[in-house]
């Protein structure tokens, strides 16, 4: 029998893993991006209606004056690390660090490969691919479960944004990195047109199909453009270990909604427009921002929603998102916002007509269900 348990505010029913699970050929997942960006294929999903075959560079026509899109403008930071403990007396030991959290200006949270060899108190040397370069160090303060680290390095703020920019590289997804190497165009290929706030850890991958002339004619339709942060970590590449999405605990992330942005959004839905979420990471964040009354307010901090079929959803009124890996929480996401069975066929509909899937794939501006949404 499912147990019930609390998603936000919301009482949902746990769900079997395996009730998100479908086949992929390795084919179709994109290793690359489409160029121009706004070329990608995009999939309109309107429950209880055929599926819809547009480009991503169309969606100034599927949209309405009025309505107004909401971008996450996280920057990624070449958050992988290569290196090694260097402990006195001691075997040199390889370490591979992916940065996911920053908690302090000199400090950032961890998942290390190698974690078992090290302990509090043990320093580690990262060096870049340049022999010249500088290397940075970090002491470990202290181990978390699952080979998470918390790293103390020898620089901060700035000056450590600015050594991780010449020692790191970008952490490319593992599907990607599997099949191919970082390369110099991932530098670019892998950040929106608009990122400017440094700290994520994976890209918002629905934003990588924007173009200087798709927000042109965007401006032109009077679609209204918002930004607010939510900083990807690597939490989001985490296979799901557990049977039961009820025992499935999230890792946060850390995101800013300003004052300005819940009151304009608050306005858009007012005058009848539609707040459009570019990316499951803009959508948790105006979810946990969102009070039961629907209005979104100013947030500031840590939220780690986890969002699965049986969520009312109060701030977001269309999904604009890439195809998600099977039995993730992504895929999961979107099965709650247009139902579960409508997913699993756009999916299938999908692999059939050879869209691209993935961080570096086609797009999708998918509809909500009858039941997903919060009754007033």
């Amino acid at each position: 029998m499912a147990v019930a348990f609390r998603v936000g505010s919301c009482l949902c029913k746990g769900m079997q893993v395996s009730a998100f699970d479908f086949d992929l050929p390795p084919e179709r997942i994109a290793l690359r991006p489409a160029v121009p960006r706004d070329a990608s294929r995009l999939l309109v999903v309107k429950p209880g209606q055929p599926f819809e075959d547009r480009y991503a560079c169309d969606l100034a026509d599927l949209l309405a004056p009025g309505d107004a899109l909401v971008f996450n403008d996280t920057k990624v930071i070449p958050a992988q690390l290569e290196g090694r403990r260097d402990r006195d007396g001691a075997e040199p030991v390889r370490v591979s660090a992916t940065l996911h959290m920053r908690e302090a200006p000199d400090r950032w949270r961890a998942f290390v490969k190698g974690a078992r060899k090290l302990h509090a108190g043990d320093r580690v040397v990262f060096s870049g691919i340049d022999p010249a370069a500088a290397p940075l160090g970090a002491g470990v303060v202290e181990k978390g479960e699952g080979g998470e680290i918390t790293l103390a390095f020898d620089r901060a703020g700035p000056d450590l944004d600015v050594a991780l920019m010449t020692v790191g590289h970008i952490p490319l997804p593992p599907y990607i990195a599997a099949r191919r190497t970082e390369d110099e165009h991932d530098r670019a290929d892998y950040q929106t047109v608009y990122a400017r706030e440094n700290g994520a850890v994976a890209a918002p991958t629905a934003g990588l199909h924007f173009t200087p002339e798709l927000f042109e004619r965007l401006d032109a339709r009077g679609v209204g453009r918002h930004f607010v942060t939510l900083h990807v970590g690597a939490g989001t590449f985490l296979p799901m270990k557990v049977d039961d999405t009820k025992d499935h605990k999230m890792h946060s992330e850390i995101g800013h909604v300003s004052s300005e942005t819940a009151e304009a959004l608050n306005a858009v839905r007012a005058r009848g427009g539609r707040v459009v979420a570019v990316g499951t990471t803009s959508l948790r964040l105006l979810e946990s921002a969102a009070g039961e009354d629907g209005l979104i307010r100013p947030f500031a901090g840590a939220t780690d929603i986890f969002i699965t079929p049986g969520y009312r959803f109060r701030a977001v009124d269309l999904l604009m998102t890439n195809f998600h890996l099977p039995k993730s929480t992504l895929f999961m996401l979107v099965s709650a916002f247009s139902g579960l069975d409508i997913m699993r066929a756009a999916y299938a509909h999908a692999i059939a007509s050879d869209y691209r899937f993935y961080s570096y794939g086609d797009t999708s501006l998918l509809y909500p269900s009858q039941a997903s949404r919060l009754v007033k």
